[in-house]
């Protein structure tokens, strides 16, 4: 199995979870505006998720989804940044209401992680 598939079905799957489980919780659009996500783009977020990681789990036109899932991870990971930088420390809603834990360079560093991932997807074809 080529390395670029592994890497589709494994940020397929995190993108899964991660929608699924800002849908599910109750707390997600309150921990988004604690993330300075206006709640239009908070409300929008979680299908994003679901529908780049169905995409990316079944091989649907990969690159384009590897584009757009790199597209999607270099915004959360600019905002974790940001923060970080400014001193700000909310909780981590990157899960859903799984991860309440405040945000830190982990964060970061995590996203950068998805991010390779994302690209080896894109570049692979």
């Amino acid at each position: 199995m080529e390395v670029s598939v592994v890497a589709s079905i494994l940020l397929g799957l995190v993108l899964l979870f991660a929608g699924g489980a800002k849908i599910a919780s109750r707390t997600w659009p309150d921990q988004a505006a604690n993330l300075r996500v206006p709640r239009p783009v908070a409300a929008v977020v979680p299908w994003l998720e679901l529908a780049l990681g169905a995409g990316l789990l079944v091989q649907l036109a990969p690159v384009a989804f590897g584009f757009a899932a790199a597209a999607l991870l270099m915004s959360f990971t600019a905002l974790l940044a940001a923060l970080l930088l400014k001193g700000q420390r909310p909780p981590c809603a990157c899960f859903g209401g799984r991860t309440p834990k405040p945000i830190s360079w982990l964060s970061v560093v995590r996203n950068l992680a998805l991010l390779a991932l994302a690209i080896a997807i894109a570049a692979a074809r």
